[in-house]
C-alpha cells in the first residue's frame, strides 16, 4: 500500500475508508446499522486502518457506528478522522463538537480534527483558539481542514499552531476545480496531504475511452484506476466509501498500483 508522511515522520495509507451514507445522510437512518456494521466489520478486517467520518454524517449516528465497529481493535492500529460542522465553530461549539465526536466514537483522542467546511459568520481565529487547545490537552493529534479554498487555506496555516495536517477536497478524474484554484499545486509544494474525496463521482464517474483501456491492460476496473491515478500523485491520498466487501477490496487493492508516466499523462489529459 503506497503511503503518505507527515511532517512528523507519521505514515498514512493512501487508501482510507470514507463512510458518507454509513447509517443514513443528513439525519440517522437505522434501518441501514446493520449493513454499515458490516461494511466496517468487513473494511477493518482486510486491513483499512484510516477511517474518515463527521458528526454531521447522519447528525452523528455513523460516529456512533464507527465506535461500535472497532470496539475491540488495538486503538494503535488506527487513524481516526472526524470533523466539525460550520454551525459549530465558535470557541465553545468545537470544544463541545469534539466532546460529542469522542462521545460517539468511544475514543479519547481522534488523530486528526477537520473543519468541515469554512464558515461566513465565525472568525477563523476564534475557531483555532479553540482548535489549539484541542491538540494542547491531548484530545486530537493533528489539526486539518476540508473544501479551503487558498485564501482560507493560508489564513488557516497562519492561525494553526502545528502544521495543517491536510485540506480535504473533492477531487477525481473529472473533478479538478482545486487544481484550477491553485490549492492542490500549494499543498503538494508545502507537504499538504490532499485528502480526496468522492474520489469516482459517487459511483457515476464516466468511464471514458482511455481509462477504460488502462484498466483493461491491466485487468483492473475503470474504478481502480481512477483510484490509482489519484494516489500515485505526490502527497494524495483518498477516502472512497462502499458497502460491498468486493468493491472495499478492490478499492485497497487500487493502492498497490503503480501507474507509468504515460499512463499518469493520458489520464491526466481526461481533465483538460
Amino acid at each position: 500500500m503506497r503511503t503518505v508522511t507527515l511532517f512528523d515522520g507519521t505514515t498514512l495509507p493512501a487508501i482510507g475508508l470514507g463512510t458518507w451514507t454509513m447509517g443514513g445522510e443528513s439525519r440517522p437512518d437505522r434501518s441501514q446499522d446493520k449493513r454499515a456494521l458490516a461494511a466496517l466489520a468487513a473494511a477493518l478486517k482486510m486491513g483499512y486502518t484510516h477511517i474518515d467520518t463527521a458528526e454531521m454524517y447522519a447528525n452523528g449516528h455513523t460516529e456512533e457506528l464507527v465506535g461500535q465497529a472497532i470496539q475491540g481493535v488495538e486503538r494503535e492500529r488506527l487513524f481516526i478522522t472526524t470533523k466539525v460542522r460550520p454551525g459549530n465553530l465558535s470557541y465553545r461549539g468545537v470544544h463541545n463538537s469534539l466532546d460529542g465526536s469522542l462521545r460517539r466514537l468511544g475514543v479519547e483522542m481522534v488523530d486528526l480534527f477537520l473543519i468541515h467546511w469554512p464558515s461566513s459568520s465565525t472568525p477563523l481565529a476564534e475557531t483555532f483558539r479553540a482548535l489549539n487547545e484541542t491538540v494542547r490537552d491531548g484530545r486530537v493529534r493533528y489539526l486539518g481542514v476540508s473544501n479551503f479554498d487558498l485564501g482560507e487555506l493560508k489564513e488557516a496555516q497562519a492561525l494553526c499552531e502545528t502544521p495543517i495536517v491536510t485540506n480535504q477536497v473533492p477531487y477525481s478524474l473529472t473533478t479538478r476545480t482545486y487544481t484550477q484554484n491553485g490549492v492542490i499545486p500549494y499543498c503538494q509544494e508545502r507537504g499538504i496531504v490532499v485528502t480526496a474525496y468522492s474520489p469516482v463521482e459517487v459511483g457515476r464517474l464516466r468511464v471514458r475511452e482511455e481509462l477504460a483501456a488502462v484498466a483493461g491492460a491491466r485487468g483492473v476496473t475503470p474504478y481502480q484506476i481512477a483510484l490509482a491515478w489519484l494516489v500515485n500523485q505526490p502527497g494524495v491520498i483518498t477516502i472512497p466509501m462502499s458497502h460491498d466487501a468486493a468493491h472495499l477490496r478492490q478499492n485497497l487493492e487500487a493502492g498497490e498500483l503503480a501507474l507509468s508516466a504515460g499512463e499518469m499523462a493520458a489520464l491526466t489529459a481526461l481533465g483538460a
